[in-house]
C-alpha cells in the first residue's frame, strides 16, 4: 500500500479484497475466546431471516468464521444475559446490546411517522393492553400475547400483533430472543440496562456511531457500501462521514470514493484463510454488486425467483477458500445425508476445496455421508465426488 503526498492511501485491490476478509474476521486465526459474542460485536449485525437449510442463517454467520460452533451455543451466546437485541438494521438483525442507543434516531423516525404500514382503530388502546400484559406477566411471544394471526389485513396479523410490533419500531418494547422462530417481546425499560436505556443522542451523533461502526466492519469500503450496511441514506452517511474516523482511501478498479478503518490500515492483513460456505445473508457478501467488485463474484439470491428461472439453486451459498469466492452450492439434507443438489466451480482445482467445506458442514448439522447430485458439468461433479471419497 502507498501513501502518495497530500493524497488518500492507495490500496490495490487485492489489498482491499485482505483487508475486507481480515475486518469479517475470514483472515487470520479465528477469535475462539471471544466465541460469538465477539464475533456479533466485530460485525455490529448478524441478519435474520426464515430459510433454514442446513441452519438458519444468523447460525451460519458464526459457523463460518469460528467453525463447529454447537448451535445451542449459538443462541444462548446471542440471547442469555442480556447481551443482544433484535432490531431493524441491515435487515432484522441481532445487534450488540451496547448499541442501542445508537438506533435513537430510527426510533424516532418510526415515532414521529405515527403507525407502521399497519393503522389500528384504537392504537392507544391495543398498545396500552400489550405493554400492561407485558408488565404483568414478563416477556412473552406474539402467541401469548393473544395470537399473531387472528384475520388481520396486513399478512392476516391479529390487532395484538400490529400492537406489538408497533412497539418494536418506535422501542417501547424489545425482541429479546427468537423462540422456536417466534419474537419473544419484554418492556424496554426492563430488558435494556439502565446505562443503555435513553434515547438521549441526537441523529447525528447515532449516524456517526454507526457509520464508523460499518467501516470497521467492513475494512474499506465506498459510499453506497458504508450506507448499506444499517441501511442509511446516504445523504446521512454524506452528513458525518468526516467526524467518523474513517479514512478516504483510493482503490484500484473501484472507480469511486472510499474510506477505510485506520486500524485495518495499520495492521497488514495476514494469516491462514478460512475455507467455508457462506450464507447468501453474510455480511461479507450481502451486498451483491459489493462482492461482485471485492471478489469478481457474481451471486443472487434465487430463494424467490420461481424454480423454472432458477439458475444455481434455491439457497446457493458461495464457497470462500483462498480468500476468494471459488463457487457455490445448494444443499439440502436427506435424513443423515448432506446432498449437493447442484454445484459450480470457478475452476477446476476448486474441487478439493468445495470437497472440505461439503465435509465440514455435513459434520457440523450432524451428517455422516455427502453426495453430489448435479454440478455444471458431469466433470465437475466427478472432480467433487472423488475429492469427498479422499478425505
Amino acid at each position: 500500500m502507498t501513501t502518495p503526498a497530500a493524497a488518500a492511501v492507495s490500496l490495490s485491490a487485492d489489498e482491499a479484497r485482505r483487508i475486507a476478509l481480515r475486518a469479517q474476521g475470514f483472515l487470520g486465526a479465528p477469535d475462539r475466546r471471544a466465541g460469538v459474542r465477539g464475533m456479533l460485536r466485530r460485525l455490529g449485525a448478524v441478519q435474520l431471516d426464515t430459510i433454514s437449510v442446513l441452519a438458519r442463517s444468523h447460525e451460519l454467520v458464526p459457523y463460518a468464521r469460528l467453525g463447529a460452533v454447537g448451535r445451542g451455543t449459538v443462541e444462548a451466546a446471542y440471547w442469555s444475559q442480556g447481551h443482544a437485541f433484535e432490531y431493524w438494521s441491515h435487515a432484522a438483525c441481532i445487534l450488540p446490546m451496547e448499541e442501542w442507543p445508537h438506533f435513537a434516531f430510527r426510533r424516532r423516525a418510526n415515532r414521529a411517522r405515527g403507525h407502521r404500514w399497519h393503522i389500528l382503530a384504537d392504537q392507544d388502546r391495543s398498545t396500552r393492553a400489550v405493554r400492561d400484559r407485558l408488565r404483568a406477566e414478563g416477556p412473552l411471544t406474539s402467541t401469548g400475547l393473544g395470537g399473531a394471526k387472528n384475520g388481520g389485513e396486513w399478512f392476516q396479523w391479529s390487532e395484538t400483533k400490529i400492537a406489538v410490533e408497533w412497539l418494536l419500531d418506535i422501542g417501547e418494547v424489545v425482541c429479546t430472543e427468537r423462540r422456536s422462530w417466534k419474537r419473544v417481546y419484554d418492556l424496554a425499560e426492563r430488558a435494556v440496562p439502565g446505562a443503555l436505556f435513553h434515547d438521549g443522542l441526537d441523529d447525528r451523533e447515532c449516524l456517526r456511531r454507526l457509520v464508523a461502526l460499518a467501516g470497521q466492519s467492513l475494512g474499506v469500503g465506498t459510499r453506497a457500501d458504508i450506507a448499506d450496511y444499517h441501511r442509511l441514506k446516504g445523504e446521512q452517511v454524506d452528513a458525518v462521514i468526516a467526524d467518523s474516523g474513517l479514512v478516504p482511501v483510493e482503490v484500484e478498479g473501484w472507480g469511486k470514493p472510499a474510506w477505510a478503518d485506520p486500524a485495518a490500515l495499520a495492521a497488514a492483513p495476514r494469516g491462514r484463510h478460512r475455507t467455508t460456505l457462506l450464507s447468501p445473508f453474510d455480511s461479507l457478501v450481502w451486498d451483491r454488486a459489493r462482492t461482485e467488485r471485492v471478489f469478481g463474484f457474481t451471486h443472487r439470491l434465487e430463494a424467490y425467483v420461481p424454480k423454472a428461472q432458477r439458475i444455481h439453486g434455491y439457497f446457493a451459498m458461495p464457497l470462500l477458500a483462498g480468500g476468494r469466492l471459488r463457487g457455490r452450492v445448494d444443499p439440502a439434507r436427506e435424513g443423515s445425508t448432506l446432498v449437493a443438489r447442484q454445484l459450480s466451480l470457478t475452476s477446476p482445482g476448486d474441487a478439493r476445496h468445495m470437497a472440505a467445506a461439503l465435509r465440514e458442514a455435513a459434520e457440523w448439522v450432524g451428517c455422516d455421508a455427502v453426495r453430489v447430485e448435479r454440478a455444471a458439468t458431469p466433470q465437475e461433479a466427478a472432480a467433487v465426488t472423488a475429492e469427498l471419497a479422499a478425505l
